[in-house]
């Protein structure tokens, strides 16, 4: 028999076990890779740390199918425990709004995996749309608003000024003396 602590099984595996011997899996798997930035919370018990241990593990949220997979290798992981009350000690790499100590529900868990899919610039993006009190929650809402990275004001006025205006027909040769920069600061006194 393996070490419960470098092991887990699947959940689908966990429901259906018997006295037969079950499929297990590395929690390596599931770890949390340090050189990738994927959002992962850190695994303990309230009894664990009440009596003095840190014992737990990093996991990546990513790594998981489902949420009824991430919590079945969660209590898995504290087997040693009849009935294992998780602490989530600590996370990283998704918004602050979304941690909790005690508590992770389904929704939460679906929000964080889904943030997770998103590339590096629209996190970060995602991170001050949220933190900032720009909208919603709901990275969908995100997506609508989201114009993408510029390397400044004016590359932005730039862009929608081409995609909104066909700027050569409208004015003609005097289409290169437009003024992107007045136009960009203009964008972003009000609506930007």
């Amino acid at each position: 028999m393996q070490d419960y602590i470098s092991t887990i099984a699947r959940p689908q595996e966990l429901a259906n076990a018997s006295n037969e011997e079950e499929n297990v899996y590395d929690i390596n798997d599931y770890r949390a890779d340090y050189q990738e930035e994927h959002p992962a919370v850190y695994v303990g018990t309230y009894r664990k740390y009440n009596e003095g241990s840190l014992y737990g593990a990093w996991l990546d949220i990513t790594k998981f199918e489902d949420y009824d997979e991430f919590i079945s290798v969660c209590k898995f992981l504290h087997k040693d425990e009849e009935d294992p009350e998780l602490m989530f000690q600590d996370y990283e790499c998704f918004p602050r709004c979304w941690y909790s100590e005690s508590c992770m529900d389904e929704d939460t868990f679906n929000k964080i995996k889904e943030y997770g899919e998103l590339d590096d610039d629209k996190q970060e993006a995602y991170r001050i749309y949220i933190d900032g009190g720009l909208g919603e929650e709901d990275i969908d809402s995100f997506n609508d608003a989201y114009m993408g990275k510029y390397d400044s004001e004016e590359d932005y006025a730039y862009e929608i000024i081409n995609e909104c205006y066909n700027i050569e027909q409208m004015m003609g040769g005097l289409s290169s003396y437009f003024d992107y920069n007045a136009y960009a600061r203009d964008l972003f006194i009000d609506d930007y």
